[in-house]
């Protein structure tokens, strides 16, 4: 009789094993199985830019693959990082699986980024970092490396009697800071000769105004430097409508029809290009794997390219050149890191 109350008692004990097991098993499928809800928040949402337009792209083709609810929603320009830090506030407010920011300032986006980590929620960066690792993961282009590459195209064209301009796009992101920070170290000695740094707030017409500001207050200026689309394309048009072209050098970033074009008429010396595609696309991938538990990469650099007009023609550069948007290639991690 004792002997067959205990080994009931122990088939009633492997029995709710089993459930509980299964029970486990069941959360654990639904968990990995439901639909996320993430918000991204860009530096700005810009139709007309051809990186913001890939980089989104990149990111709405992954939460499409991944079962994400993604809302991505802006500034109207890319310095306004008030704000961007009232919309990370709303973001924090609905609550969703992760926030994933472009910040748009590399100081004063650090508190509002605090307050997503403070609330429990997970913490993603594309693009662009803080001074301070708040982050889970970040997603982005060594921006220092892609500065050193600008350096090298530019060191071509530079002597000892050579006046050098930066025209950058915004002041306080990270992106412009690393970008000349590695340019200014690619060309050593030669950091000397930059006679002035401006910025255009990623305006085109910006640009172009403080390029023609540049030509007037420092004449002998044969070399100029725009570190994305805005500053390189609006500083290139005004050195053509000053009939400079051929007499000033340049070195552009970022990828457009513009700048292409550009390129092919030795406006630009060479122009080092994102793969935002591949940002965007692995922004939200990495973000998922931290949601569901998953082995994630907390840096994970995008790539760049430096392209010339030696060797824009090469199937590889014409593919970042002239991405296809919605069918675009797209990299896994392992090639990008080959």
């Amino acid at each position: 009789m004792i002997k067959s109350k205990k080994k009931s008692w122990l088939i009633s004990i492997i029995i709710l094993l089993i459930i509980i097991i299964i029970v486990i098993c069941y959360q654990m499928f639904e968990n990995n199985n439901r639909e996320l809800k993430m918000i991204y928040i860009p530096k700005v949402i810009d139709e007309d830019n051809e990186f913001w337009s890939a980089l989104t792209a990149g990111a709405k083709m992954a939460a499409n693959e991944y079962n994400v609810d993604l809302i991505i929603i802006a500034p109207n320009k890319e310095e306004d990082y008030q704000k961007q830090n009232e919309l990370i506030y709303w973001a924090i407010e609905q609550k969703p699986d992760a926030i994933i920011i472009s910040p748009c300032d590399y100081t004063e986006t650090i508190k509002a980024a605090k307050e997503v980590v403070k609330n429990g929620m997970h913490l993603i960066f594309i693009d662009s970092d803080v001074k301070e690792p708040v982050y889970e993961s970040i997603i982005a282009t060594d921006n220092f490396i892609a500065g050193i590459k600008m350096g090298e195209i530019a060191k071509e064209y530079i002597t000892s009697d050579t006046q050098i301009a930066i025209v950058g796009h915004v002041k306080t992101p990270s992106t412009a800071m690393e970008r000349i920070r590695g340019f200014t170290y690619s060309i050593g000695e030669h950091a000397d000769q930059i006679v002035d740094t401006v910025f255009c707030d990623s305006m085109f017409d910006k640009a172009y105004k403080i390029t023609l500001e540049l030509m007037e207050k420092y004449p002998d200026i044969n070399l100029v430097i725009g570190t994305n689309e805005y500053a390189a394309v609006g500083a290139a048009e005004a050195i053509k409508d000053k009939g400079l072209d051929g007499t000033v050098k340049m070195v552009g970033f970022d990828n457009s029809i513009e700048l292409v074009q550009l390129l092919e008429e030795d406006i630009f010396q060479g122009i080092v290009v994102q793969k935002p595609f591949n940002m965007g696309y692995l922004g939200i991938e990495q973000a998922v794997k931290i949601v569901k538990g998953q082995n994630y990469q907390k840096v994970l650099d995008s790539g760049s390219e430096l392209i010339t007009k030696d060797n824009m023609y090469t199937e590889e550069n014409q593919k970042l050149l002239f991405p296809f948007l919605g069918r675009q290639f797209r990299e896994t991690e392992a090639q990008i890191f080959e």
